[in-house]
């Protein structure tokens, strides 16, 4: 089904006002029942993406971080099983898991004797069991599983699907009988820039 720019908008338009989240996308599903959840989800992640970019940088002032942490810590006080941090993501209108990020840094420069670096950062994302604060480490998890846009588990998402586009169009290429470099043998001729394949001979696309 061809999607139109007026469809497009009017999708677009819907998602001004809902955070990034699954239960979002099937509120979006039932809104928009023609649309398959893949069209939803890449319009979606696009206009977010979008929104992000322009509203990031208050997001990341010492004042706004300061006053999401202690916000962050008043509220696992009083219910460190309620899902503060998603809560407070949604409220401030920011993804969960860069917010998640935010509280984590935040977190390590008040207890650790250095600064964390980006890799751990990041590996603790990937597995919130080795954030050292227990209460902390559900939050983030929480957070992680219910963003749709940004995060590890999106991430690898993400390459599962290039993953198995690359190996469709591996396929297609064998079946066609065309000769093609893959990513590999580029870069092993010392290509800057490796694209998953290369035609080793021009063809006509209303031949092929």
């Amino acid at each position: 089904m061809i999607l139109t720019k007026a469809q497009y908008e009017e999708i677009a338009q819907c998602l001004v006002s809902v955070p990034p989240t699954r239960q979002s996308l099937r509120k979006l599903k039932q809104r928009f029942p023609s649309q398959s959840q893949a069209t939803l989800l890449s319009i979606f992640s696009q206009e977010y993406q979008k929104h992000i970019k322009r509203t990031h940088a208050k997001h990341h002032t010492s004042e706004a971080i300061e006053s999401y942490y202690q916000r962050y810590l008043n509220g696992v006080v009083k219910n460190g099983a309620a899902p503060v941090l998603l809560d407070l993501a949604n409220e401030v209108d920011y993804a969960p898991s860069l917010m998640a990020r935010l509280i984590l840094e935040r977190f390590l420069q008040e207890h650790e004797e250095t600064a964390p670096s980006k890799s751990v950062i990041n590996s603790m994302l990937r597995d919130p069991s080795q954030i050292p604060d227990g209460v902390l480490a559900n939050q983030v998890y929480q957070c992680i599983v219910n963003d749709c846009c940004y995060g590890p588990l999106v991430d690898c998402i993400k390459h599962a699907i290039g993953h198995e586009h690359e190996v469709l169009l591996r396929d297609l290429l064998l079946e066609k009988n065309l000769s093609f470099l893959d990513e590999d043998q580029l870069r092993a001729k010392g290509y800057d820039k490796t694209p998953d394949f290369i035609l080793q001979v021009p063809i006509d696309l209303g031949q092929a």
